[in-house]
């Protein structure tokens, strides 16, 4: 599983391309096309996924029973908009007019690499998110630190 880590500011051209940065280029497996799934994230972003971790969600969204009503709300949500992409030769990708409308993009995106996706967001919507920051970060490292240390526990 890749690890990405990294916060890159980037344009979006008339044409709907974003230049993906060169150190993000870098974190991503040499061997493999670059090829991504895009689709609607949480909190009005869009994540890009590197199609091998696509693969892997959607082995355990299949998972999910078809026969119970929130799983397949859950599942049709999940995958609306989802969107095969491949980088071209000056590795841009084409953002989706759909998906770019869905995360108010305009021309600035700022792109939030962590864990084993990419978080594509509208400049102004990132900042925004940031400017809620919580009073006392420690306070909330704490109760989320302490509640994964208990499911690993259990």
């Amino acid at each position: 599983m890749p690890q990405f880590l990294g916060e890159y500011e980037c344009k979006v051209d008339a044409k709907l391309r974003m230049r993906l940065p060169s150190l993000l280029l870098k974190q991503l497996n040499p061997e493999e096309k670059l090829r991504f799934v895009i689709n609607r994230g949480f909190e009005k972003c869009l994540t890009l996924y590197p199609i091998k971790e696509w693969q892997k969600i959607t082995e355990e969204i299949q998972k999910l029973n078809q026969f119970d009503p929130n799983d397949r709300k859950f599942t049709r949500y999940f995958y609306r908009g989802a969107t095969e992409l491949e980088a071209d030769s000056n590795d841009r990708i084409l953002l989706p007019k759909r998906l770019k409308e869905y995360a108010n993009i305009e021309k600035e995106v700022v792109i939030f690499a962590y864990q084993d996706r990419i978080e594509l967001w509208s400049k102004e919507q990132y900042d925004m998110m940031f400017d809620d920051e919580p009073e006392d970060f420690s306070d909330l490292a704490a109760k989320v630190m302490t509640k994964m240390k208990n499911n690993t526990e259990e």
